[in-house]
């Protein structure tokens, strides 16, 4: 027994060893809900020399029974070490790049019993993200100005449209200042709503003007 641990047979010791049997569980079912990509581990930290009490989708080639990573080592020395260290670079022994998360777990007295480790195979995801940079990747001359809008512009969605350059500029469409109106126009002469057949009175009734005058502000 180490000497951290409580005497055995003690209502703390139970209490302990209920937990980590209750983290078990927790263990298997993460790492079966991500087959072949997150491998979990839970640390018994109160055997520090073999701390590795279950893994699940193991990706890292250790055993039950293993000792402590560096990290449990310096959570079972020092107490204030922070319960989550989250999302921190790793590798895998054979050198694959993993993202790890270790979540420190304490028994009722405040003592770190636990960690449930979580890590997961980033090379497996690298050739996926490469791939979904280039599907959603787009070449043209005008970055900034959509070519052609693929939205229906009925009057339902110019009306979406105005409240919506409304909002942005802090009010509604009738409540805004000259000056709101004039921009809130002009953001809509720029996006082609004005393209729409009788566009310029359906805004005009919105904003509570004239359709001269909306007309007036686009230039």
């Amino acid at each position: 027994m180490d000497s951290a641990e409580p005497a055995a047979g003690s209502p703390a010791a139970d209490a302990d060893e209920h937990l980590v049997r209750e983290l078990e569980k927790v263990a298997v079912a993460l790492g079966r809900m991500f087959p072949g990509l997150c491998e979990v581990v839970l640390h018994d930290l109160r055997h520090p020399r073999r701390t590795v009490r279950a893994i699940e989708n193991n990706l890292s080639g250790r055993q039950i029974g293993d000792s402590a990573t560096e990290l449990g080592l310096a959570r079972i020395a020092d107490p204030r070490y922070p319960s989550v260290v989250q999302n921190y670079p790793n590798r895998f022994p054979d050198g694959r790049p993993a993202k790890s998360t270790s979540i420190g777990i304490r028994n009722s007295a405040g003592d770190y019993i636990a960690a449930l480790c979580l890590n997961l195979d980033v090379s497996v995801l690298s050739p996926v993200t490469l791939a979904l940079s280039q599907l959603v990747a787009t070449d043209t001359g005008h970055p900034d100005e959509p070519l052609e809008s693929l939205r229906h512009r009925n009057a339902r969605a110019l009306r979406e449209a105005v409240e919506a350059g409304a909002a942005e500029r802090g009010g509604t469409p009738r409540s805004l200042g000259r000056d709101g109106k004039r921009e809130l126009v002009r953001q809509l002469h720029r996006d082609g709503w004005f393209d729409s057949r009788d566009a310029a009175q359906t805004i005009a009734d919105l904003l509570g003007v004239s359709r001269a005058t909306v007309y007036n502000y686009t230039k």
